[in-house]
């Protein structure tokens, strides 16, 4: 079986709620060898909810509403899954007396329109909600002749998650054949998303069992792999066989096999060697330090470095010379390589980096356009310095510049 997820709530349909119920319950039912095929938010309004229903019941064998169980006059997925099945509602007396000892347990008065939290689809199991007032639902059989599962949960996080462990984790297993997600991660630096494609695409398309994901970052790539199989040693063959092939098209580009990021690759080629780093940054402003210093232990292989924004720290920290900035200007090649080389010497470090651009949206001009950032590396066999025009905003083009001098050490180093 496949799943659907429906989260209900308008709040979600604003800017100040995210839907975050749907990302467990996908890694939940991935667990379970389930895939989520679809997701949909719909606001509090009946008509929409009944019709949301009725597409999920259509094309897919499990389907989660989440949210819309409440007392409220805008709680309406009850309401909606019933119409939705064409069955009716009733008012469980069992669940009405939880609902009402709770109240009183804590000294409160129930409210009339909390009984509605009560009403029951024909044919359901209640599933007892120990966090709230609201029970979720669990109604299984065929609807036109196809197998179904429709579970209702409550909207608060820490009460579907509890509920759903408690209470849906096993029932779904119980019903549902063996099977088993496998899924890899390959992770490439500095190539196009549609260049990346281009060469693994006659690849991925031979191996129609296995589902291929490609994402795009500022200056990474991401290639999901995903199957699913009666045995996860089956699923990760299948998954194993395709990243495998891939990552021999694309060579040294795939820096990451198993999900880790540039810059914890970056750390361990940087111990492997015995080797330090240090920088000099300018329109990363810190970027580049904050990322490399992020992963836990880089004390053991970063030294330090600055960030020297004006003309002045560019010689007073780096060590390049004032005359060097007046002739070339402080964006250009030479500059680059004087801060990776003067950082270098003035922090002992085996390798140094010096970054200097225009990371906008002002400051360009016709021969140095916003974008334009210069990468120096200097190590005791020279200086390497790469010019690129990057595309994007202020923060687009900090992150392109930092992962591109990232990806220089690495590359240096292996």
């Amino acid at each position: 079986m496949n799943a659907e997820i429906i989260a209900v709530g308008s709040e979600l349909l604003t800017p100040f709620r995210t839907d975050t119920n749907s990302l467990y319950l996908t890694d939940q039912l991935n667990q379970l060898g389930v895939e989520v095929v679809f997701k949909s938010v719909v606001g509090d309004d009946l008509k929409h909810l009944v019709a949301a229903a009725q597409h999920a019941l259509f094309r897919s064998g499990i389907i989660i509403l989440t949210g819309g169980l409440g007392p409220t006059e805008d709680d309406l997925t009850r309401e909606a899954v019933a119409e939705a099945l064409g069955i009716p509602l009733h008012r469980e007396a069992e669940v009405l007396a939880a609902i009402e000892h709770r109240f009183a347990s804590r000294g409160w008065k129930m409210s009339p329109n909390n009984a509605k939290q009560a009403d029951i689809l024909e044919g359901a199991t209640v599933l007892p909600n120990a966090n709230g007032t609201a029970p979720g639902q669990w109604l299984s059989g065929k609807v036109e002749g196809r197998e179904h599962i429709v579970i209702l949960l409550p909207g608060p996080p820490h009460e579907l998650k509890a509920l759903f462990e408690s209470e849906c984790r096993e029932r779904l297993r119980a019903k549902l054949p063996p099977a088993y997600i496998a899924t890899r991660v390959l992770k490439v630096a500095m190539l196009g998303e549609s260049h990346v494609d281009a060469r693994v695409a006659p690849i991925y398309k031979q191996y129609c069992d296995v589902q291929t994901t490609i994402l795009a970052g500022a200056g990474e790539i991401e290639l999901h792999f995903k199957s699913r199989r009666a045995t996860m040693d089956a699923a990760q063959a299948c998954v194993d066989e395709v990243a495998d092939a891939v990552e021999d098209e694309l060579g040294d580009a795939v820096y990451s096999r198993d999900g880790q990021s540039l810059e914890q690759i970056v750390g361990y080629w940087l111990q492997m060697r015995g080797a330090t780093v240090a920088v000099a940054e300018s329109c990363t402003g810190g970027l580049l330090a904050e990322r490399i210093t992020s992963i836990s232990g880089s004390s053991r292989y970063f030294v330090g470095g600055a960030v020297v924004y004006s003309n002045a720290l560019k010689s007073e920290l780096a060590g390049v010379p004032a005359d060097m900035i007046a002739r070339h200007g402080a964006v250009s090649r030479e500059v680059a390589a004087a801060l990776a080389e003067g950082i270098r010497y003035r922090c002992e470090a085996t390798l140094g980096l010096g970054i200097t651009g225009v990371a906008g949206p002002t400051g360009g001009t016709a021969t140095k356009p916003v974008g334009l950032v210069y990468h120096g590396l200097a190590s005791d066999s020279g200086t390497e310095v790469i010019e690129r025009n990057f595309p994007g905003d202020r923060k687009r083009i900090r992150r392109f510049a930092s992962t591109l001098a990232l990806d220089m050490v690495r590359k240096k180093l292996m």
